[in-house]
């Protein structure tokens, strides 16, 4: 039976925090890793036929090297205090490309199979697209450096979303998960969630930040998953509708996503459920939440 949701420390291989392939049941075309400076120094990953985004959750500072075609460059990507400290550099590594890294903090690899070879392509933070969806309490932050407008790859589409304390995200549900040209797209996603106080608090003792995230069936094929989330999980959505991914108040939720598929085309299309709909109306009277954007400088 496949599994599609995974507490923080359940994906661990060796120095990795977590890994997501296709090694999970289930699983064929998205990907994930997770480094941290607490369980190692020095990580490496082979050439092999998937794209790959590197950039850090939290940390000053990570060294990648990497050798595509035999030629071997070395880059530093500045880092970020935190996941709500605004956007920050990304590197895009195409397939066949053998990286190994240093850091002092934690660091994301998102990847996704592919065929075709892109160039490389370092995003500074100040470049990346900030996107601001939604209203009221729908209202949610985008980091769009990954997403099909913004990133020449082969098969990946990949964002970081905040959601201030409060606040729905993926409102609508909607779904991405049958190939209907230029309606919608078929697409893994795999999630990964951070959470905090919000930012306005400054809450003594001991905490507990939580959210709460729903898939459920859209045709046949069975899901019916409602999950209690905490930072550092992650969760598979193969099929179905998804949404709300909610936090408590007094908390923000981010999530990083990662979307591939079989499609003959890179695009990200969804359908929303027909039942919530209509919901995307009510933005039209409402103004986006004033506790956008979050910033750096924050």
């Amino acid at each position: 039976m496949s599994q599609w949701y995974y507490p923080k420390g359940s994906l661990r291989q060796g120095p990795w925090e977590a890994v997501v392939d296709e090694s999970l049941p289930g699983w064929q075309y998205t990907g994930m890793r997770i480094a941290d400076s607490a369980d190692s120094d020095h990580f490496t990953i082979p050439a092999d036929g998937k794209e790959r985004v590197i950039y850090m959750l939290s940390g000053k500072a990570t060294s990648v090297t990497y050798t595509v075609d035999g030629e071997s460059s070395t880059v530093t990507l500045d880092g970020r205090v935190s996941v709500f400290h605004g956007a920050v550099d990304y590197l895009y590594l195409p397939i066949n490309t053998e990286i190994s890294f240093s850091t002092d903090g934690r660091v994301m690899v998102v990847e996704a199979v592919a065929s075709v070879s892109k160039p490389v392509s370092l995003r500074k933070a100040a470049d990346v697209p900030l996107l601001l969806r939604g209203a009221g309490r729908s209202s949610r932050q985008i980091h769009d450096y990954g997403g099909v407008d913004h990133l020449d790859a082969d098969r990946m589409v990949a964002v970081e979303v905040v959601a201030p304390a409060g606040n729905w995200s993926g409102v609508p549900p909607h779904k991405h998960d049958t190939y209907i040209p230029g309606v919608e797209s078929n697409l893994e996603e795999v999630y990964y969630f951070e959470l905090a106080p919000d930012r306005s608090h400054a809450p003594e003792g001991e905490v507990d930040p939580i959210a709460y995230f729903r898939t459920y069936s859209s045709d046949e094929r069975e899901m019916d998953e409602m999950m209690e989330i905490r930072s550092g999980d992650i969760v598979l959505v193969p099929y179905g509708y998804h949404g709300p991914a909610a936090p408590m108040p007094g908390y923000d939720l981010y999530f990083t996503n990662v979307m591939a598929g079989p499609d003959p085309d890179r695009s990200w299309r969804v359908t929303d459920d027909p039942r919530h709909v209509w919901i995307r109306d009510m933005w039209e009277s409402e103004e986006v939440d004033p506790r956008l954007p979050y910033r750096a400088e924050d």
